[in-house]
């Protein structure tokens, strides 16, 4: 049988032990004023497996997995498109780079080249 805890309006506490199908408890053991059942949170310890929404095999899981199967690839696909632009630019500024450098710097780089030898 289960354990009630009530508390009265001037402050008493007390336990009793019923049926859930007996009549509720309506005034104080101990001063007869009106009562109130005292409800205190259940602990509850999940253990095991089936808890978390990686456990499930619904239907909304499989489709919050394409989804973001989806998603890591198009981030994927952009990133590599971002790198192939960035290897693009740095291929056309280093052919743009020496070039200009050879027309400026031409006397220079021969000067420095006859001195060698």
């Amino acid at each position: 049988m289960p354990i009630y805890e009530y508390r009265c309006e001037n402050g008493h506490v007390f336990e009793v032990i019923k049926r859930m199908t007996d009549d509720p408890v309506v005034s104080c053991q101990t001063c007869d004023a009106p009562v109130q059942q005292v409800f205190h949170p259940v602990a509850v310890h999940f253990k095991g497996s089936g808890f978390y929404s990686t456990d499930y095999g619904t239907r909304n899981r499989s489709r919050e997995l394409e989804k973001s199967a989806k998603d890591g690839a198009d981030k994927t696909d952009a990133k590599a498109k971002d790198k192939a632009k960035d290897k693009a630019k740095a291929k056309d500024n280093k052919d743009k780079g020496p070039s200009d450098s050879r027309k400026s710097g031409g006397a220079s780089g021969s000067a420095s080249g006859a001195s060698k030898s």
